[in-house]
């Protein structure tokens, strides 16, 4: 049979996108919160208070003027952040990183909270998707077809499904992730719609769930789907990589050849590259133990070396990484959604892997599968 790792259009994972999204899930390990010094601009701009910047636009005017106008929600890069927001600073430099003390406070505003649910379903809309009851559960919406075709074609989406992920997650919503990131991973896997977001789907939408059980389900949903089989590279491997390999490369701290073959970003050409590698090998010490106590952790991702090429964002882990090579960090990076939403981490990866052809590190599939379960 063909080695998995062999198959140049196999999918490689993300070692970015893991450590952004086990940074996410253990709420950002080390961040020094700022807890009181903050205006409260996410709830202020909830409360219908301060219009959202550089824009000037009120949330009202959004949801009820917005709400509908997909030329509008697809070209505007600066309203994503607001309606968004998250512990991070994503490319929008007047939105402001969510405080623990504002999480606090918006969680018991009814005004804000009801909001922000009317802008989820917005955005569901937009990618055709509707909310079907309280608990989170979504369907397609009327008009799915053009949008998904449209959600398939246009990868910067990603990134901010990624972004809208982890915030219902920092504002009380983390039960509505499931939901969703199962439809996205029957769509694309069973149905065939939205093909091109499989990457996204499971570098980065799993792995936003916090709950390492409900990741596991979804790994499994999507393993017995994932077409070639053989490349299914998230989650413990199977079949050609038997236990052997996995041991063979267990989490631990990085070596400086664990690097250097395979220039840490898989784009030696690049002469950002050379420094980057440089700073990327102290940095990457610190990230894999990061990443590696993630995969004891949690999931761990099997890190193929296998081609990620076409695929917007490989899953770099070096979980199970049964690849040697350090993980292809060449996730699609779509400069649009970076400018969206990209988490300082996502833009890391974005910028080295921009030339992937679909994935944007928010995009598909730089996601960051940090752990597969």
């Amino acid at each position: 049979g063909t080695d998995s790792t062999e198959a140049p259009a196999k999918p490689k994972r993300s070692f970015y996108a893991a450590r952004d999204l086990y940074k996410y899930r253990h709420q950002y390990p080390n961040f020094k919160d700022i807890r009181y010094q903050n205006d409260l601009s996410n709830l202020r701009f909830y409360k219908n208070k301060i219009p959202f910047k550089p824009d000037g636009v009120y949330i009202e005017e959004v949801l009820n003027k917005w709400k509908g106008d997909y030329e509008k929600l697809e070209h505007n890069h600066t309203y994503i952040q607001w309606l968004f927001p998250l512990r991070e600073q994503g490319l929008n430099f007047y939105a402001k990183e969510l405080t623990t003390y504002e999480i606090e406070e918006f969680k018991k505003t009814k005004e804000a909270i009801r909001r922000f649910l009317l802008a989820y379903k917005m955005m569901l809309e937009f990618f055709g998707i509707k909310l079907i009851d309280k608990t989170g559960n979504v369907a397609r919406a009327v008009n799915w077809q053009e949008r998904f075709q449209h959600l398939n074609e246009s990868q910067h989406n990603y990134l901010r499904i990624t972004r809208i992920l982890k915030s219902l997650g920092e504002l009380g919503y983390e039960s509505f992730k499931s939901p969703l990131v199962k439809f996205i991973l029957h769509e694309a896997l069973v149905e065939n719609t939205i093909p091109n977001i499989k990457q996204s789907a499971l570098e980065y939408f799993v792995y936003t769930i916090r709950d390492r059980r409900e990741r596991r389900k979804l790994l499994r949903f999507a393993q017995k789907h994932y077409t070639p089989s053989e490349n299914f590279i998230w989650g413990p491997p199977r079949k050609a990589q038997p236990e052997g390999s996995k041991a063979q490369k267990p989490p631990g701290p990085p070596t400086a050849g664990q690097h250097g073959p395979m220039s840490m970003h898989k784009k030696p050409k690049d002469s950002k590259n050379a420094s980057s590698a440089a700073h990327g090998i102290s940095k990457a010490a610190e990230d894999k133990k990061v990443a590696s106590k993630e995969s004891e952790e949690t999931d761990k991702p099997s890190e193929e070396p296998g081609s990620e090429a076409a695929q917007p964002g490989d899953p770099g882990q070096d979980e199970v990484a049964n690849n040697s090579s350090p993980r292809a960090e060449k996730t699609v990076t779509h400069p649009e959604e970076q400018k969206e939403s990209a988490s300082p981490s996502e833009k890391d990866e974005a910028s080295d892997t921009r030339n992937q052809d679909g994935g944007s590190p928010g995009d598909a599939g730089s996601h960051d599968d940090a752990a597969l379960p």
